[in-house]
C-alpha cells in the first residue's frame, strides 16, 4: 500500500486525463471527473455513470446532469506499491472509465487489456 496526499493524487488523475489522445479529450461531453476515497462497500478502482456517446440521441439526451467518473483514491492506493505504480493504476483505471463514457463495455475493455 502507498499513501499519498489527496493533491497529489488528484494531479495524478489530471495527468491521465492530460495524456488522453487529443481528438478523445476533445470528444468528451459533459462529463465531469471526481475523486473519492472509496466505493461505499464495494472495491472499485473507478465508476463510470451516465449515458454513453453511443446511446446519446437529439431527442432522448437533453437536459441532464453531467455524466460522472469517479476514481477511488483509497482502492487504488491499497493495490500499489510506489508511486510509480499507482501512476500506472491511476492512468489504467482513467482510461477504463473513459472507454464506457464512449460506450465500450467491460468484456470489449478486457479483450483490449484495460480492464
Amino acid at each position: 500500500m502507498i499513501t499519498v496526499s489527496a493533491e497529489r493524487f488528484d494531479e495524478l488523475v489530471r495527468h491521465a486525463l492530460d495524456d488522453l489522445p487529443e481528438d478523445l479529450a476533445e470528444a468528451m461531453e459533459n462529463v465531469v471527473v471526481i475523486v473519492e476515497a472509496s466505493a461505499q462497500g464495494r472495491p472499485l478502482y473507478g465508476l463510470y455513470e451516465g449515458v454513453p456517446l453511443t446511446k446519446r440521441g437529439p431527442l432522448s439526451y437533453g437536459g441532464v446532469l453531467p455524466d460522472r467518473i469517479t476514481i477511488f483514491q483509497d482502492t487504488i492506493s491499497a493495490h500499489c506499491r510506489d508511486e510509480s505504480e499507482l501512476a500506472d493504476r491511476v492512468r489504467t483505471t482513467v482510461i477504463h472509465e473513459v472507454a464506457h463514457h464512449f460506450g465500450l463495455s467491460d468484456r470489449r475493455l478486457e479483450e483490449l487489456g484495460w480492464a
